[in-house]
């Protein structure tokens, strides 16, 4: 159990954009102390913690042992690597060390899929340890902001999440073209792998925040749509987007009880707003609309600030982390959803 006024021990784990933001927050914090840093990249390690994310010495070396981070005995583990190591997890799990992810596999045990439940919660009972997967989308938007808007509510018919990302605003042209998949030729059928890779995570999500209120779904369906150009988009210098090649993609994650969506997410992710397709698309953001008794209307927008774009985003998913690693800390051995732990506030000073 952790105090107000205690200091947590924490290891951050990879240096990607996230990780290097969650790093950077950890420095930062008032309440808590960067003990270690654990990295893949042979290039940083023995780095300085500072010097990676450009802050002055830290003392903290960066390593590529997990015995390593083990012996220091944190209090948590920012995990926020590509890809998700089930036997690191557990390894640390099972040695008492608290887990805070990013990872899209861990949101709600129940829909986890069976092979890492059984092994997660097995590790945290032993370790008398807990894990919680957090982030902006899925995370915040998912689970913390409909449960605020629904507790004016006592009938929901339906929560529609719409969340809007112009890409080439925080994408290279390789990522744009070669990973999404903008600029093929519009053959009507989605990119699977995209779909499964985001069903995973939001379908435990949703789920969970269904569950909190009492209103369980009874399937998710997962489908996704695209829309072309309508004329030619410049992502890049000699990099366009040719009219007829899709320009946009829609993945609608819903969860759906006695036969309608009563929690969906719509991730709208767009390189031109002139398609051949009438979609309403808003500003880099989300809007949520509650249909009930109490119907709202919510838009929240991400205006931009003087950071580097992908930066900026980076934070709103690796503040929401480093904020909860007092809860999770604090919490019983387990797999922890949003609706399980006390509400996440920033501690600011």
């Amino acid at each position: 159990m952790s105090s107000q006024n205690s200091t947590l021990r924490v290891v951050q784990w990879a240096t990607g954009k996230v990780g290097s933001r969650a790093m950077r927050a950890v420095i930062q914090h008032p309440h808590l102390e960067l003990v270690g840093l654990y990295v893949h990249s042979a290039a940083k390690e023995g780095k300085d913690a500072g010097e990676l994310i450009g802050l002055p010495a830290t003392g903290i070396k960066a390593t590529r042992s997990i015995d390593d981070v083990v012996a220091l005995k944190p209090d948590c583990v920012l995990y926020m690597q590509e890809g998700a190591n089930l036997d690191d997890i557990c390894r640390l799990l099972e040695a008492g060390i608290n887990i805070v992810t990013t990872r899209n596999e861990f949101f709600y045990a129940p829909k986890m899929r069976p092979e890492f439940r059984e092994r997660v919660l097995a590790a945290c009972q032993k370790g008398n340890s807990s894990l919680h997967a957090t982030g902006s989308s899925p995370g915040f938007i998912t689970e913390a902001i409909p449960v605020v808007l629904t507790s004016l509510a006592r009938r929901v018919d339906c929560v529609t999440i719409d969340e809007y990302a112009y890409i080439p605003e925080s994408c290279s042209p390789e990522m744009v073209f070669d990973v999404m998949g903008y600029g093929r030729e519009a053959t009507g059928e989605f990119d699977q792998g995209m779909l499964q890779h985001m069903a995973e995570g939001f379908e435990q999500s949703l789920t969970s925040t269904s569950v909190a209120l009492g209103l369980e779904i009874d399937e998710v369906k997962a489908f996704g749509e695209t829309a072309n150009a309508t004329s030619r988009i410049k992502i890049a210098e000699d990099a366009y987007i040719e009219p007829g090649t899709v320009a946009a993609q829609r993945i609608t994650i819903a969860g759906i009880r006695n036969g309608k969506p009563l929690i969906q997410l719509r991730a709208n992710w767009y390189c031109a707003t002139e398609l051949d397709r009438e979609w309403e698309l808003g500003d880099t953001g989300w809007r949520v609309n509650v249909e009930g008794d109490t119907p709202l209307d919510v838009r929240l927008n991400m205006p931009r600030t003087d950071e580097p774009v992908a930066e900026q985003m980076g934070g709103y998913t690796a503040h929401r982390a480093v904020n909860a690693i007092e809860a999770v800390c604090a919490a019983s051995p387990g797999v922890k959803t949003t609706a399980e732990l006390p509400q996440v506030i920033a501690r600011l000073g």
